[in-house]
Parts: C-alpha cells; structure tokens; sequence
C-alpha cells in the first residue's frame, strides 16, 4: 500500500498532533510505531492526560472506549473498526439489569474488559491486578461479577465474599487455549523457569503457576526476578514485547498459537489510514459515558493507580 510506513506515520502524527496507543497484544510492528504500549486501563488513563488532538488506539473496542470516556474531547480513533472483543460482547447491559434484579441484594463489579453499556450498569470495575481488593473493600456479601468466570475464580479465592460469575461461562477463547498439560510438559522441559500465567486462564492452569499476573504484573516480575527463563500464559504478543525489552532473558510461551485474531486486525497500514483520515471514531453516548465513568472513578478512588488485565 504505502512504502516507508513507519516514516510516514511518525510524520502524519507529528502533523496531526496525534498520539498512537497500542496494547500489549499488538503485532510487534504495531507496537514499535506506538507511542506507547501497556495495558487497557492504563493506555485509556494516559490518553486522557496527553496533550494531543488525536488519539489512536491499536486495541479492541472496549479499550478505545474506555479512552472516550475519560476525554470526551479527544477525538479518539480504532484503526479497524472490526476489532471487538468476543468476551466483552457475552456481556451485555441487558443481562446485567436482569442479574441485577434476581440478585437485589449483590453489588456489581465488572472487569474493565466489558463494554461502555455494560459499565454504566455496574456499582464498580475492577482490573485483573485489583479485582481482590475492590471486591473486598465492598460492604455487600454478594458480588455479581462480569464477564469472565476464571477471573471470578480467582477473586473468590482471595474473598470469603459470595461471587457469582455473570454470565455462568464467560470467557476469554485465548486464555481458554491453554492446558495444565501444557505448562506440565514445558515446565518438565524449563525446570528453572517461573510459570506467570494470567487470571483469565482456567483454575487448573493458575493452580499449575508460579504467579497469576496481569500482563503488566508479568512485565514486573520478569524485570525484578532473579530467574532467567520464563513461561508466559497469555497472548503471544507479550511475550515479543518482553522479549524485545528484556533481551538478557528467555521468555517461553505457553502456547504458539495463543493468538487473538481481533487484536491482530490492526495493522501498520491501518494505522496509518487512521491518521490520514482520522477515523473510525469512536463514540460512546454521554449518558452511557457519564454512567461508566461514574463506575470507573469509585475503583480508582478504591485502588489508586491500578494496572489492568
């Protein structure tokens, strides 16, 4: 499509004032382009806090949401509108208010993993890294908790509070790739090296783990560790990130083929075309917007500064 991308692009974003945003689970050219790289909550945070026009968010939907609703002003854009994640879509608004009224009693958190009209329904969200202790700051005994069921997992094992996972099997398909087999047969292969695996994972692979780390808990440790070699349960586009940043170290993944398909549909070219024509602009409705952020601020002002998945 276009020769020199990378050129082009840093000198389309210095004309156009724009920043380039891009998760942790980008394609590593993708990542190399962006401004910067990290998690959800973080990357949508630090947008809002940036002195630019434009906003380009290599991620899915409801990460660039969580932009616009931080800084309304901000014109934020998705470089491939198709990019949409399939766990966050199991849970709509919808299901949320009709969990809400057979469960009067239960408070509402949602991992920032959901979409802007399923936030607006929740008393609070949470991050991967926080979820444990917004659920325990909470006065109620019940917790409906959404969308994903191994994240609920992990939170009840860390509460004596009431978890109930909505929906029943929400998930996420990649964190569902991995097996206990396979981190039993790298782990036979790797005896030196920690297992960090992420919450979204199943029960029987976190109980298999060294440390169940958000990914930006898994940059941590890998930098603070003493160990040389790690195994890493998540998307495989961490691991070239911390390959890349961490070169003195091996980093294993768990599985090759952990893989999301959404977050791969960005590409270099797309990002470029979203400078160029400043789009797809992503728009959250303000009374949904108002909501959200209403659930977004009472975990910050629980947790501080908090990392997300």
């Amino acid at each position: 499509m276009v020769n020199n991308l990378p050129e082009k692009i840093s000198k389309l974003k210095e004309k156009r004032n724009a920043v380039i945003l891009a998760h942790n689970y980008q394609r590593p050219e993708v990542q190399m382009v962006a401004d910067y790289l990290g998690d959800s909550l973080d990357l949508a945070r630090l947008s809002a806090e940036l002195d630019a026009d434009l906003v380009v968010f290599a991620g899915v939907n409801f990460m660039a949401e969580m932009a616009a609703i931080l800084d309304p002003d901000k014109r934020v854009v998705i470089p491939d509108r198709g990019a949409r994640c399939p766990m966050a879509s199991q849970l709509p608004a919808s299901t949320v208010r009709r969990e809400r009224k057979e469960h009067p009693s239960a408070a509402v958190v949602l991992y920032v993993n959901t979409l802007a009209e399923a936030k607006a329904e929740a008393d609070v969200v949470c991050t991967s890294a926080n979820a444990p202790q917004i659920v325990n700051f909470l006065s109620e005994e019940e917790i409906l908790f959404g969308p994903d069921r191994n994240l609920a997992w992990f939170v009840q094992r860390r509460s004596d509070k009431r978890i109930v996972p909505i929906p029943a099997n929400g998930h996420c398909y990649v964190h569902k790739m991995f097996s206990p087999e396979d981190i039993r047969l790298l782990r036979e292969r790797y005896p030196d090296a920690e297992v960090l695996v992420h919450p979204e994972c199943d029960p029987e692979v976190q109980m298999l783990a060294d440390h169940i780390c958000s990914t930006s808990q898994m940059m941590l440790r890998a930098k603070a560790s003493p160990a040389r070699q790690f195994i890493i349960g998540t998307e495989i586009g961490l691991v070239e990130r911390l390959r890349r940043e961490i070169p003195d170290k091996e980093f294993i993944p768990a599985l090759n083929s952990a893989v999301c398909k959404d977050m791969k549909k960005h590409t270099l070219e797309k990002v470029y075309v979203a400078l160029r024509d400043k789009k797809y602009v992503v728009r959250v409705s303000p009374k949904v917007a108002e909501r959200a952020l209403e659930a977004v601020q009472r975990m910050l002002k629980i947790s501080g500064r908090g990392t997300s998945d």
